[in-house]
């Protein structure tokens, strides 16, 4: 689809290339059968230059965005690359250290919990990538059903804590009294979720403190808040980081490895749902929070008000 539309923007700007030749044949021609005329000769002119200046400019527009375009994809391959080859280099490791050295059943076990880590980081990565595929433009059908928001938040936690060796507390869980269930693809909800935790955590640094806080309110729907106290964000990326393969530029992104995916994929998943993602920050040093709001469950929703 990425392909396809870059298709169609080439071609928009062939044929805009194509129509201002031909206006300036065309005055050209004009210029030639009525030289005599002063008046229609300053209209012409002032035609030509008009449209010169609109194609130069829409075309230096198009070739900025490409350029931008093509940067963003590079900073994805790369950033792709380095997340599959690092795990898949780490388990080789120590698989040749298990296959060339004595271990000590202690140590065994220490390798095998670092292969199982980078295991699931390694598939992690891969699911990110595809599941940008499925909320995309050809996304597949959601399959609804009432999500048990608690349980699923709690799952994404102790996933996060084990993949990243975060410290028991380093990521607390807030909630009402009452459970809190949501109409939604439990698959997608998941990844929304693991998504906003996992970047949290990521960019907290060695000293996480990260706060997940649920709150159902009165428009039928149910808001998750991801609260760290990592460097912020400015103002003005607070809506780009939401874009495909945008990250926020500068010392932090080039330390903090990543795809440019997972804020993608929460808003696309907000969206599909019929809610929305958003992200809040007072700024550099100052923490960010990112918030989902999705739909209560139908014949439920007065519980989860509570």
């Amino acid at each position: 689809m990425v392909g396809t539309g870059r298709k169609r923007s080439i071609a928009f700007f062939i044929a805009l290339g194509a129509g201002v030749i031909s206006v300036v044949i065309l005055l050209y021609v004009g210029w030639v059968l009525l030289n005599w005329r002063t008046g229609v000769l300053l209209f012409l002119g002032v035609l030509l230059m008009l449209a010169i200046i609109a194609g130069v400019v829409l075309n230096t527009i198009f070739l900025v965005r490409e350029i931008h375009r093509n940067e963003q994809h590079n900073a994805f391959i790369n950033a792709v690359t380095h997340e599959l080859k690092t795990p898949v280099a780490s388990i080789r490791l120590y698989l040749e250290t298990l296959q060339t050295h004595a271990v000590d059943e202690n140590k065994r076990q220490e390798f095998y919990r670092i292969m199982l880590r980078d295991s699931d980081r390694l598939l992690s990565t891969i699911e990110q990538v595809l599941r940008t595929g499925r909320v995309g433009p050809s996304r597949r059908k959601l399959n609804l059903s009432p999500v048990d928001l608690e349980a699923l938040i709690n799952g994404c936690i102790d996933r996060a804590g084990k993949l990243y060796g975060v410290p028991t507390g380093g990521i607390r869980y807030e909630t009402g009294a009452a459970p809190v269930t949501v109409l939604g693809d439990f698959e997608e909800v998941q990844a929304a979720v693991s998504n906003l935790i996992d970047n949290a955590v990521k960019y907290s640094g060695s000293s996480v403190n990260v706060t997940v806080k649920t709150t159902a309110a009165e428009n039928g729907y149910v808001t998750v808040r991801v609260t760290d106290q990592g460097p912020g964000i400015p103002p003005d990326e607070l809506k780009r980081i939401f874009k495909r393969f945008y990250r926020v530029p500068g010392q932090l992104a080039m330390r903090v490895k990543g795809t440019g995916l997972g804020l993608y994929i929460v808003r696309a998943v907000a969206r599909r749902h019929g809610g929305r993602a958003w992200a809040e920050s007072e700024g550099l040093g100052r923490g960010s929070t990112f918030v989902l709001q999705l739909p209560v469950a139908r014949g439920i929703a007065g519980s989860a008000a509570g």
